[in-house]
């Protein structure tokens, strides 16, 4: 079966990415960390499969994540943690939502992770 057929695998665990709404590349595009230019050049993988990311994200119906190392969270600045779960975790909450939105994909970064200039579906005027 054809790539474009079977969708995208995850780097990681090689199984699809099947949904937007588990997807780590897109969620760091809602957060302002991936061109989008580079969207459909760089590898995909499920959010759950990026665990430095995805332990910043407390959400209902998502699993706590833990890990152990220098990036673990508990040994990270308690400011710095919480000022990341609050990012992550608004950037999950919107991944959630982009399916129902109907956006055009410019408009799925969060306003603040935006370029200046950039438009936006809740601008107002």
């Amino acid at each position: 079966m054809a790539r474009c057929e079977r969708g995208y695998l995850c780097k990681v665990c090689g199984k699809e990415v099947e949904e937007l709404t588990e997807s780590d590349l897109y969620l760091r595009y809602v957060l302002g960390e991936v061109d989008p230019e580079l969207l459909h050049k760089l590898p995909e993988r499920h959010i759950r499969c990026n665990p430095v990311l995805a332990q910043f994200i407390v959400a209902p119906g998502w699993p706590s994540i833990a890990i152990e190392g220098a990036f673990a969270k508990t040994e990270l600045d308690p400011q710095f943690v919480a000022l990341e779960e609050s990012r992550v975790t608004r950037g999950y909450l919107r991944l959630q939502e982009l399916g129902r939105l109907g956006l055009p994909i410019h408009d799925y970064p969060l306003p603040e992770s935006r370029p200046e200039g950039q438009s936006s579906e809740a601008s107002p005027r």
